[in-house]
C-alpha cells in the first residue's frame, strides 16, 4: 500500500515537545519500511494554523491519500489536527475514499479492525460530549430566562436592561406588542401577516429595524420558552 507522510511543526511546538520536522520524518520512513509501506510522498507544514483548513500541505497529502486509497501517516493525532471533531472529519473522509489513517505516537491503523473501532469509539464519545455541552448550554440559558437575566448583547422585545447591566426588566409597551403578536398567531395569522400588520401600524421593533416574518417567529419562540 501506498503511504503518504504529513508532519507538522510551529516553534513552539518544537521547542515545547521536542518533535522536530526531521524527528517526525524519520519516524514515518521507518513506519513504512517496517510495515511494508511504499513512502510515495511526505507533506510538511512549518508554521501552520491550528485549523485543518489552513493547512495546505495536509490538504495535499489528504488528496494524494484519498486519490491512491493509500495511508495517511503522522507522527501522532495532536500533529494530524488539534481537535477531535477535526480528527474525525478527516479520518471519515479517508475512510470514504478508500484510504486509511496511521498514527505513530497512539499506536493506530484504521486499516486494521482494532483501530477502526478506536475511532468509532472516539466518534460516539465525542457526539455524547456535544450533547451534553448542548443540554448544559440549554438548561443554563433557561435559567437566566425564568430570571430575567441577560443572555445576549440583544435586549429582546418586552424588556429593558436594569441598571444593574444584567437584570431585565418588564417594557409593558412592549409586552402589550408581544401578547398581540401572540394572539394574532393562535388565531392563526400568518408570520408575513403579522409583521406587515406591525409594519402598517408602525410599531418599532427592539433594534430599529423592520418587520420580517423572522423576527416575529423568534419572539413567539422565545414567549414559549418563557412560558414553558
Amino acid at each position: 500500500m501506498k503511504a503518504f507522510g504529513y508532519c507538522r511543526v510551529s516553534t513552539t511546538d518544537q521547542q515545547d515537545e521536542g518533535v522536530s520536522l526531521s524527528n517526525q520524518q524519520e519516524r514515518i520512513n521507518a513506519w513504512a519500511s517496517a510495515n511494508g509501506h511504499d513512502l510515495a510522498g511526505m507533506y510538511v507544514e512549518a508554521r501552520s494554523g491550528g485549523r485543518a483548513d489552513n493547512r495546505p500541505e495536509l490538504k495535499r497529502a489528504m488528496a494524494a491519500a484519498c486519490r491512491e486509497g493509500g495511508i495517511l501517516v503522522v507522527y501522532s493525532l495532536s500533529r494530524f489536527s488539534r481537535s477531535v471533531r477535526d480528527t474525525l472529519a478527516l479520518a471519515d473522509q479517508l475512510e470514504r475514499a478508500g484510504a486509511n489513517l496511521a498514527s505513530l505516537s497512539e499506536s493506530l491503523d484504521t486499516s486494521t479492525p482494532v483501530g477502526r473501532m478506536f475511532f468509532q469509539l472516539m466518534s460516539v464519545l465525542s457526539e455524547f460530549e456535544r450533547n451534553q455541552l448542548r443540554q448544559r448550554t440549554t438548561s443554563a440559558m433557561s435559567h437566566l430566562r425564568q430570571h430575567n437575566k441577560r443572555i445576549s448583547y440583544k435586549i429582546p422585545l418586552g424588556y429593558d436592561l436594569a441598571k444593574d447591566g444584567s437584570t431585565l426588566q418588564p417594557n409593558q409597551q412592549e409586552q402589550n406588542v408581544i401578547s398581540r403578536i401572540v394572539e394574532q398567531r393562535q388565531k392563526g395569522m400568518t408570520l408575513t401577516a403579522i409583521a406587515h400588520s406591525l409594519a402598517e401600524e408602525k410599531v418599532a421593533t427592539k433594534q430599529g429595524g423592520q418587520w420580517k416574518p423572522n423576527t416575529v417567529l423568534a419572539i413567539i419562540r422565545r414567549h414559549e420558552k418563557m412560558a414553558a
